[in-house]
This record gives structure tokens, sequence and C-alpha cells, in this order.
């Protein structure tokens, strides 16, 4: 095929895959819509509104007359996504089930619907991020129809393609992309690259795109809805009850239902305390979780962690990583947190220690590490192991000096 014609648009029945099937079509391209139902909502009560976005999709892509489909990845999802989420919950871990989405069924199974069943020659999402290979010319803000370019030449050109950050910092979306496949990424558009929010909601209401434009923004999973985590965590996961223990003097503060329902840095839901304390630490072999007084106790701040094998989105580490085994760049473990300057140096089976230029509250283990190169986002790999907190630095700090000063003390003067 010469000319990229088919474009398979990704639909959530949101403002931003609606406008971005808008951009397509408006630019002369064929679209389909796909809806993605990912999570069985059938047997929950209140959960997703699936149906309602299913519905608020197909309406879109019956205002654009383009065709619609629906697609199902509950199977995939379960096997692929939240059965991996629920053995890192009782690993002890904090995973981040969109990254884990993205890259096992938008930009895999998805990817090779469009593909391969739909006969499409890319795919496109509303996922506010661009690439290197994006045509300026196709995405600019004014509606006239591109000049004819051989975009199927562009996916087959053997230089990587990169992941920047998307013209709308505050709503850039690489973090959540950052473990996506190359191959993936050359058969990707995202036609709202160069857009902000306001731009988009802006060219949704000029469509008529009305039901869209009043929907809340999607946050949070999901699958679990307005419900309590804990509540409904406990629905896969025998309760495993434990003790909150005080960090600093070891006296048992209360109980909880499972570590698995606690992340690091939140509060201790504990009765009877003046006081709030915040979760610092777990030990998964005694149940214990560790809590100290404070938002900002020094155990919640670390300034090093080690990742699982890291995902390059170009395939391989930047030269300037493989060759000194060591780079500058900045890093991020939570979406729109601002980025920090770090050192990264690369291991052998392809892990990287991540060194901050300052501490950073509440490190997580199951999160994931995204690094970034000016605005290229470079990848990511999974927290796995911690360095020291400073609660434990400043232990091993006051120790030394006790030490140091009580070796003075038994050190005899010398004969006059």
């Amino acid at each position: 095929m010469g000319f990229i014609r088919h474009v398979v648009c990704a639909m959530s029945g949101g403002v931003d895959s609606s406008v971005a099937a808008l951009l397509l079509k408006r630019r002369g391209y064929s679209v389909t819509g796909v809806f993605m139902k990912n999570w069985d909502s059938l047997d929950e009560s209140g959960v997703c509104n699936t149906e309602t976005d299913c519905e608020d999709a197909y309406r879109v892509c019956q205002s654009l007359d383009i065709p619609f489909h629906q697609v199902s990845y509950i199977k995939e999802y379960w096997h692929e996504v939240f059965s991996k989420l629920l053995k890192d919950y009782e690993k002890g871990r904090t995973p981040n089930p969109d990254i884990l989405c993205n890259k096992h069924i938008k930009f895999n199974h998805f990817h090779k619907y469009a593909i391969d069943t739909l006969g499409a020659d890319a795919m496109a999402t509303g996922h506010y991020a661009r690439t290197s290979q994006e045509d300026d010319e196709v995405f600019e803000q004014k509606t006239t129809a591109p000049q004819t370019t051989l975009f199927r030449d562009r996916f087959e050109i053997r230089n990587p393609v990169r992941m920047y950050q998307a013209a709308d910092l505050f709503k850039d979306q690489t973090f959540f992309l950052s473990q996506i496949s190359q191959d993936a990424l050359r058969q990707t558009m995202f036609p709202l690259a160069g857009l902000t929010k306001d731009f988009v909601k802006k060219i949704a209401a000029e469509a008529g795109f009305h039901h869209v434009l009043k929907k809340k923004e999607s946050m949070g999973i999901c699958f679990i809805g307005e419900r309590n985590f804990e509540s409904f965590i406990l629905e896969y996961l025998e309760p495993k009850p434990g003790n909150f223990v005080s960090l600093e003097d070891g006296a048992v503060m209360g109980t909880h239902k499972g570590w698995f329902t606690i992340t690091l840095g939140q509060r201790a839901k504990i009765g009877g305390q003046r006081d709030p304390f915040f979760v610092v630490d777990k030990d998964i072999t005694t149940g214990d979780v560790f809590v100290a007084p404070t938002t900002n106790h020094p155990a919640l701040f670390r300034d090093m962690m080690r990742t699982d094998r890291f995902h390059w989105v170009t395939v391989e580490p930047p030269a300037e990583l493989v060759k000194t085994q060591m780079m500058e760049c900045r890093f991020r473990f939570i979406h729109q947190m601002p980025l920090i300057p770090c050192t990264v140096t690369l291991n052998m089976n392809g892990s990287v220690w991540i060194s901050l230029s300052r501490p950073v509250r509440a490190l997580t283990p199951g999160q994931f590490a995204v690094l970034y190169k000016g605005d290229e986002c470079l990848g990511s790999g999974k927290i796995m192991q911690l360095g020291p907190s400073e609660f434990t630095l400043q232990r091993g700090r006051e120790r030394l000096l006790a030490a140091a000063q009580q070796q003075e003390q038994q050190t005899p003067e010398p004969a006059s």
C-alpha cells in the first residue's frame, strides 16, 4: 500500500477520543471507530458506565458518519493485567493498572486487531502525546486537507520512533504510555499531540459533541468505580490481618486487614489516635505495617531505587548510557509530579539504579519509574527495590557519631 488511508481510532466515549476521530476525518482519512470493553461489570453494581460510554462513542461515530465496532478484551484484561495486579499486591507492591492496560491491551491486542483484522494502515488514540514521526501538516489546528504524503513509508523507516511530551504538559500522558512497544508506536497516530485540552473542548463544542463534553474526566481505576479500595481488593484476596507498628518505638498501634490494602505514604486507619500516623514500610513476612507520625516523616523520604529490566521506548538504551553505564536525565513515578533530575546506572541484566537529586516522598515498589531526557519519554521500569530512607540514614549517622564519641572517651590520654 502506498498511502495511509484507513485509520482505526480507539473510542472511549470521552471528549479526547471523540475529537481525535473528528480531526482524522477532517484530514481526509477513512476512519473506523472502535470501543473496547476491558472489564465485565455485569456482576458489579455501579462500577463502570461501560454501556453508557459505548453508546456515547457510537453517537459520535454516527455524527461523523464513520463505521463503529465493539471489541471485548475482558479475558485478556483479566489474565494479562488484573491477575498481575493481584500478584503484585500480595507481594506488598502497589501496581499501576493504567500503564499495564496500555502495554498489554490497547497497544498490543487492540493494535493487532486494528492492523490485522480491520486492515488499518494505522491506529489512533486520544492520548496527549506525540512521536518523532508526526506530520505537522496532518495535525495542525486548521481544517484544510493535508498534502498527499507517503505515510506508510514513514512506518517502514528503520530509525526508532521516539515519544515526546504533548504540547499540553499538564495533560501529557506519556507517563501512561511508557511501556508500549516500538512496533505499536510505529503505527500509532496521536491527533491531539499539539493541542491543549481547552482547544480540544472548543472543537468538541463546535462539532456538537455536547453529550461527551458533559462527562467528568475519567479518574482512577475504572473497575473500582466509586467504591472503597479496601472493600474491592478484599473481594479477590483473602484477608491477612496484621498489626500497625510504630517505627520509632515498636509499639503496636492497631490492626489492619491485609498489607495489600495499604500503600506507602497513605494515612493509616488507626482508631483512638489523636494525631495522624502514616504508612512508611511493610513487612509481608510478618504482616506488620510500620507507621510514623507526621506526613513528612523522614522514613517516607528516599533518593534511590532499582527497577526490573527497563523498557526503552526505542528498544535499545541511549548510547550515552551504554557507553558510560551512567546517564543524567529526569524522573517521575506519579503522573503530573514535577520531573526530578536523576542519575541512571545500567546493570548487566538490563535493570537500572536511579539516584535522585533530592529525596522524594513515598517512593513505592510496584509503581513505574518513568525517565525523560528533555521532552523525550525514554521508557520505564517497575520499581523493585528502594534505597535506605532518610530516617534510616539519620539513625546510622547518629550511631556512628555515638560510637566515635565512645571511642574517644575510652582512648587513654598519652603519657606526658
